[in-house]
This record gives structure tokens, sequence and C-alpha cells, in this order.
């Protein structure tokens, strides 16, 4: 990552749009299972506070290899929250 900020931006945009999406999908199927939706809504908004905590608390020499570490698991949460979203 080149830079915090960007990744920061990336989580921010890759978790909006995940909820924007899921809200839509709220709206064109109103007898869905909304409970789903909202838990996953949680669940996504979850996923962002603990990403961007981590991201906060980076300290010490090896901030490279940390960042690198946040990037894999913001790769991870996001498979499992689309293929979550997927099953809506």
């Amino acid at each position: 990552m080149p830079s915090i900020r960007l990744l920061k931006k990336e989580i921010n945009n890759d978790i909006g749009e995940l909820i924007e999406e899921i809200y839509l999908w709220e709206l064109s199927n109103p007898k869905g299972d909304l409970v789903k939706s909202e838990k996953l809504i949680d669940e996504a908004i979850n996923a962002f506070d603990n990403l961007m905590l981590k991201i906060n608390a980076v300290k010490g020499g090896e901030k490279k290899k940390q960042f690198k570490t946040i990037e894999k698991e913001r790769q991870k949460i996001m498979s499992s929250l689309l293929k979550k979203s997927a099953e809506l």
C-alpha cells in the first residue's frame, strides 16, 4: 500500500459500496429476509470499525509488514461479506 490514507479510503469505499448494495437489495425485495440483510450491514460496519482500529494502532519499526497484514485481512473480510451478500 502506498499510503495509510489510500488504505483507509479503499476500506471505506468497499464497505460503503457493499452497504449500498444491501440497501438496494432491501428496496427491491421488500418481502425478503430483512433481518439477514440488517445483520450483514451490522457485520460490515463492525468490520470497518475493527480494520480502522487496527490501522490506527500500527506502531513500531515494521509498519509495512503490519499494513500488508491488514490489507490481506481486508481482502478476506470483503470476500466473506460479498459471499454473504450474494446469498441474500
